[in-house]
């Protein structure tokens, strides 16, 4: 989903004002950590504060909402960049810049408990993915068995008639 600029300025603003927004996930790029459905609590954070390993939302220069990992920070032409990635995708996002930042995630609920990122299993999961980067290809590989297999399925059902 796309937001304009005047609802992106809310969200900041919401965020700085109630300390909190939640938020559905909706995609797979933190899988397993965080899945569709699950709501995400992000709190006010200071771009000067984020180290490497925390989760952090951020728009896009089109207005897409993303939840991703920090890498690293890095100055391009004179200004500084946050370098993110989805746990489970291949690849980094374009450099982020502070202003497109809206809140690092405080914690996340799951369908029957809430998990604080602070939690040891989160902090592990962290480490892990930050230490051994074959591990984003063996989950979206495991991703995409499991949607080719549920398109499989879907297919057959509707062909069986």
């Amino acid at each position: 989903m796309l937001f304009d600029q005047a609802t992106i300025r809310f969200l900041k603003s919401a965020v700085e004002k109630d300390g909190f927004l939640e938020l559905p996930a909706q995609g797979d790029s933190m899988f397993p950590l965080i899945q569709r459905g699950d709501v995400c609590r992000f709190s006010p954070c200071s771009p000067d504060s984020l180290v490497k390993g925390d989760i952090v939302l951020f728009h896009t220069e089109h207005g897409q909402l993303i939840a991703h990992r920090v890498l690293h920070r890095q100055m391009i032409d004179g200004s500084l960049h946050y370098i993110l990635k989805g746990d489970s995708n291949l690849g980094c996002d374009a450099p982020v810049k502070e202003g497109q930042m809206i809140g690092k995630l405080s914690s996340i609920k799951k369908k029957v408990r809430e998990l604080s990122i602070e939690r040891s299993i989160a902090k592990l999961w962290g480490k892990l993915i930050l230490s051994l980067p074959f591990l984003s290809g063996m989950v979206r590989r495991y991703l995409n068995l499991k949607n080719h297999n549920l398109w499989s399925t879907l297919w057959r059902k509707l062909t069986s008639f």
